[in-house]
């Protein structure tokens, strides 16, 4: 594949070297056609995929597994910045109730994509 770059790479340059008055024909560089870019395009779009598409796949995953695995009790953080404790889920209308204040006894009702991440207990003992 590297050699086939390198040669459709010389042609490219060898054509744009060429002297536009010249007739074409003979033994001048012709320019490459559809054919000789084909591996440079599917290199590109492998690239696409690894750089773009794969990590956003395996967060979204990540994510999901989080979600299903939420019960009562567990700490979260909202993607807002919210502090909060799970007081209910309700996966049926993918709502979750978090109580925000232990004093006043605020709960508040969010989505289940509004949670940025489920603290763990170290995190908890290292914020006190």
């Amino acid at each position: 594949m590297t050699a086939t770059w390198i040669a459709w790479v010389s042609n490219v340059l060898a054509a744009a070297e060429a002297d536009p008055a010249q007739p074409a024909g003979g033994n001048q560089a012709q320019s490459p056609g559809f054919g000789s870019m084909l591996p440079f395009i599917a290199g590109i779009m492998i690239l696409f995929y690894f750089i773009m598409l794969r990590p956003e796949n395996k967060r979204r995953s990540q994510q999901k597994s989080m979600i299903e695995a939420l019960k009562k009790n567990d700490r979260v953080l909202t993607v807002g910045g919210v502090y909060g404790v799970v007081a209910n889920v309700q996966k049926d209308s993918d709502r979750v109730t978090l109580k925000i204040d232990e004093t006043t006894g605020a709960k508040m009702d969010i989505s289940f994509s509004a949670i940025a991440r489920v603290l763990s207990d170290d995190a908890k003992s290292e914020k006190d």
